[in-house]
């Protein structure tokens, strides 16, 4: 099997990053269309100076939802408008409908991340759901994003909830790439990790550790400090290209299997990530010590680390085994472990996390 990696083809992070975007659209294509979220439509896009008429970039608002649905109504306006270039800018959700749009119309993607909730921005895979917000499938590019604009200032203005939760989807990078490389398991490119892809991931986790709480503080104050700017480097880039090519792992199968759960819809993808990496270290064996750094992380920046945390408060072990059972669903990647996988074994995972965090929180007082 082959050694592969996959980078976004250009990544600009700053103030003022978004005046990029014309020259960028220029650069690819001739008629671009931007694909924004509720906020940004309503809000980021009138505040940012960009003259849309003089440029002739039309706007259209997300629907909600990466479903099918969505992404047969863009395809029918990229066709209309005759869209060479297409701008995805919003959140996870808004960035993977462009990118599936652009990469089924043929056409370069640009990614404009208005939150850094997620690693989404950079990579060349996106997570289609139902219309109901029920985890489907993966959908995978045939290229990553031409290029990710991440304008700071406008990331600063978001709730500090977003960025905690993508400290939550970063914090499963490295884990869940060393668990692939150690069973030697395919990456999200299709081929083993490179040097360079653990290499990210291992800087994400360490970065993460050093900033997070720092860059939290500042994310409260609406601050944009040196911290705030590397931890939005560990969500977007190095969590992006770290997942990508170093691969997924119990984590992010855990999500998956959350979302089957009606009251785990309310939290965002790197809340439910980060919960089910703490479960993915007791299903790993962990040693404690880790375990320990992980959970005080957890705790120190404000993500789940109860049952409790995600809406699953009163949740029986009836309904855990429906998302035991989805996470180890045939196709997912918690089979990237070591050993053999079962509901049963992954019900219990879940059940030992939330103990440890229910443990915690009741000796600190939380």
């Amino acid at each position: 099997m082959l050694n592969k990696v996959m980078f976004p083809g250009k990544y600009i992070q700053g103030i003022g990053a978004l005046g990029e975007l014309p020259a960028l659209i220029k650069l690819f294509g001739h008629q671009g269309l931007i694909v924004a979220s509720p906020t940004a439509h309503r809000t980021i896009l009138p505040e940012s100076g960009l003259d849309l008429q003089a440029i002739s970039l039309p706007v259209e608002r997300f629907g909600g939802e990466c479903c099918q649905k969505e992404l047969s109504r863009l395809a029918a306006i990229i066709g209309e408008k005759k869209v060479d270039v297409l701008v995805g800018m919003g959140g996870g959700k808004t960035i993977d409908t462009a990118k599936i749009a652009a990469d089924r119309a043929g056409i370069p993607v640009i990614i404009v991340p208005t939150i850094a909730s997620t690693d989404a921005p950079c990579s060349g895979c996106a997570v289609l759901y139902s219309e109901q917000g029920v985890f489907e499938s993966v959908f995978y590019q045939k290229s990553n994003p031409a290029a990710v604009l991440v304008d700071t200032e406008i990331i600063a203005k978001a709730p500090v909830r977003f960025l905690v939760a993508g400290m939550g989807d970063a914090l499963s990078t490295w884990f869940e790439a060393n668990s692939c490389s150690t069973t030697q398991s395919k990456n999200e490119c299709g081929g083993l990790s490179t040097l360079t892809g653990l290499s990210l991931a291992r800087l994400c986790y360490d970065t993460l550790l050093k900033y997070g709480a720092s860059a939290r503080i500042a994310a409260e104050r609406h601050i944009i400090t040196p911290a705030f700017e590397h931890i939005l480097e560990a969500n977007i880039l190095l969590s992006g290209v770290g997942f990508e090519s170093g691969g997924l792992a119990s984590a992010h199968s855990i999500h998956n299997g959350f979302t089957a759960l009606n009251e785990t819809h309310a939290y965002y993808h790197g809340e439910k990530v980060a919960f089910g990496l703490l479960a993915g270290l007791q299903l790993t064996d962990s040693l404690p010590e880790e375990s320990d750094v992980v959970y005080s992380f957890c705790e120190e920046v404000g993500l789940p680390t109860t049952l409790a945390d995600i809406g699953l408060g009163d949740v029986d072990r009836q309904r855990l085994m429906l998302v035991a059972e989805k996470a180890c669903a045939p196709n997912e990647c918690i089979h990237h472990e070591a050993g053999i996988i079962t509901p049963e074994i992954v019900l219990h995972a879940i059940l030992a996390a939330d103990a440890i965090g229910e443990y915690r929180k009741n000796r600190s007082g939380i």
